[in-house]
């Protein structure tokens, strides 16, 4: 027997089900089609995002409904025009055995007249925004005091946007003995106002816990300055070459800016927001779902009733005012059984906010630190070839092999190889090499608040040739630690700062006790003070990285364009600084002269 059919739906319903290829009902839908169906009663079902809930109260409205009678017998309000029309559509799917059932999508950015029409032609089930019902009531061009049923779609959405009002104005249209249905993602006090002032005695279901976020999404965050944040997003794309996502800002402001830096950057991206026509909304949308987009930024307006499957990654370029704001943000991935990431870009004024999240979604962040460069270079070239690997050949392109042979014929395998991923290593390799660490630092400041590891000031920095990756390759060859020995490096012009593990202190200060580096003596203390650096922390390089290697090249949407910079390559060509007045030369004095009196 059919899983579904066990839950007592009609053969019509069946058929539509096997034709979708449903095999199973998910845990809402088993909960609640089943009491939906045999019980004329008042309904309050929570659970996630991507569960499955439309099919949870299509299913036993569709068997409800009389189909023989025109007039409409059911309301469906949803929080946006995209979710509004996804909702109906599914509702034609579900019911495509029952031709005379009509549901009709009322909705802003669309001729009211025509929905109008298409109601009057009969419309047993409307599904609807609530601007635009409010606007039908006001107009006479529908009646909605006869309904049996109403069901509010993700209703703390609805409220999120300002709809209170709305809605309560609109179920004041409706007949009190009416079902109502209210399916939610969160139990905010405003869901549990509306359930109170217009339901009788609601049967609640809880998929999960209430406010609980999805199981089947992980949850990261990254500690950076607030300056780095689009500098750690590039990092992330970076290093998920195969990231499909959405990102939140909390403005339009900050959208369209970090849309149009990653566009600028060649990443395939673009914006969504309030300040988009619909028709400029539609085309965003339109390819994203089609992956010509691979990273939608957008607010939290604007993605609400955004229904996309397999994104793999939601990041917070910036957490929202409201704690609940972040189950619906990370409800965007892991959907329909399969896993996702949640990850936030937070700095340290913000730490309080992910406690506050942990204990609201009832799960844990991890905490990550951000790939470094050869990471993220590795990552790609493997990105590369595999695509290369499974790129079918074009055989028109053998009419220009010989000629093409011709100009390679000098060269073995192995340096062709090299030559061809060098040209998009290269450009990675360059970005990172001069890229700043973006370990949350401020010249020292609360640079050593693990008690486990000790903050050393050093006085060489960027006058001597260093950037942070070249010197924490230097401190790992000259201190022989492992890949993590050394972290939080933090290069200055003249003076430098780092961190290890406490276990490792007195190692540092005998390796550095009679040290000399291009002719000078390399002093290495022990901040005794977090403060120890003062001023602010280098800013990350301007300049462009990251995009993913070969975009535009064997994939659709990348710019694929150079990202390398004209400036040489430290390393570790060090050149003499004229230290006299400099910051780091009075710092050193200072660990001196504190030194001298002990």
């Amino acid at each position: 027997m059919n899983k579904f059919q066990e839950l007592g739906l009609n053969s019509s319903l069946l058929k539509a089900i096997e034709d979708m290829g449903f095999e199973s009902p998910s845990e809402v839908q088993e909960k609640t089609i089943p009491i939906l169906l045999d019980e004329e009663t008042d309904m309050v079902a929570l659970a996630q995002t991507g569960t499955g809930k439309t099919a949870a109260f299509g299913f036993p409205l569709i068997q409800k409904i009389n189909p023989k009678s025109k007039h409409t017998q059911a309301l469906i309000l949803s929080p946006t025009r995209e979710l509004c029309l996804q909702i109906t559509n599914e509702l034609k799917n579900y019911s495509k055995y029952e031709p005379s059932l009509h549901p009709v999508a009322v909705y802003g950015g669309a001729s009211i007249t025509d929905q109008a029409r298409q109601i009057e032609r009969g419309a047993q089930i409307i599904v609807a925004t609530p601007g635009r019902m409010q606007d039908m009531i006001r107009r006479k061009l529908t009646d909605i005091s006869k309904i049996e049923y109403c069901v509010l779609d993700e209703a703390d959405e609805m409220l999120n946007m300002g709809f209170y009002e709305d809605i309560t104005a609109i179920l004041s249209h409706t007949p009190k003995e009416k079902n109502t249905w209210l399916f939610s993602a969160t139990m905010p006090k405003e869901v549990a106002t509306i359930a109170k002032k217009f339901m009788r005695s609601p049967i609640e279901v809880t998929v999960g816990s209430k406010n609980m976020g999805a199981t089947n999404v992980s949850h990261e965050f990254y500690l950076v300055n607030a300056r780095d944040r689009y500098a750690a997003l590039k990092r992330l794309a970076d290093a998920n070459p195969e990231i499909f996502s959405v990102i939140f800002c909390r403005t339009k402001r900050d959208t369209q800016k970090v849309a149009e830096r990653l566009i600028e950057d060649g990443y395939s991206a673009a914006a969504l927001h309030g300040d988009l026509s619909q028709n400029q909304r539609d085309l965003v949308m339109k390819s994203f779902r089609t992956r010509q987009i691979q990273m939608l930024v957008a607010t939290d307006v604007a993605a609400r009733g955004i229904d996309v499957d397999d994104i793999t990654h939601v990041i917070n370029y910036q957490l929202p005012d409201e704690v609940e704001t972040y189950t619906h943000r990370s409800g965007r991935t892991g959907r329909a059984g399969k896993s996702g990431t949640s990850i936030v870009i937070v700095s340290k004024s913000e730490l309080r906010k992910i406690k506050s999240i942990e204990r609201i979604i009832k799960q844990s962040f991890e905490e990550k630190q951000l790939p470094e460069g050869k990471d993220i270079c590795k990552v790609q070239l493997l990105h590369l070839a595999n695509d290369i690997k499974s790129t079918e050949i074009n055989h028109d392109i053998e009419e220009y092999l010989p000629n093409i042979n011709k100009v390679l014929e000098d060269f073995t395998k192995e340096e062709l190889i090299k030559k061809f991923f060098s040209v998009e290593f290269t450009r990675f390799s360059n970005y990172y090499k001069k890229a700043n660490d973006l370990a949350p630092v401020s010249g020292g400041s609360n640079a050593n608040l693990d008690p486990n590891s000790t903050r050393y000031f050093m006085n060489v920095g960027k006058k001597d040739g260093f950037d942070w990756m070249s010197l924490k390759d230097f401190l790992k060859d000259a201190l022989q630690l492992g890949k993590d020995g050394v972290f939080k490096v933090d290069v200055k012009d003249s003076f430098s700062f780092f961190n290890t593990e406490n276990s490792e202190t007195d190692k540092v200060i005998n390796a550095f006790s009679d040290f000399e580096y291009q002719g000078r003596r390399v002093n290495v203390e022990v901040t005794k003070n977090s403060n120890s650096g003062g001023g602010k922390g280098g800013r990350g390089r301007k300049g462009r990285g990251g995009g993913g290697f070969g975009k535009g090249d064997f994939k659709s949407g990348g710019k694929g364009r150079s990202r390398s910079n004209d400036s040489k390559d430290s390393g570790f060509k060090g050149k003499k600084s004229k230290r006299s007045g400099s910051r780091g030369n009075n710092i050193e004095s200072s660990i001196k002269r504190r030194k001298s009196k002990k």
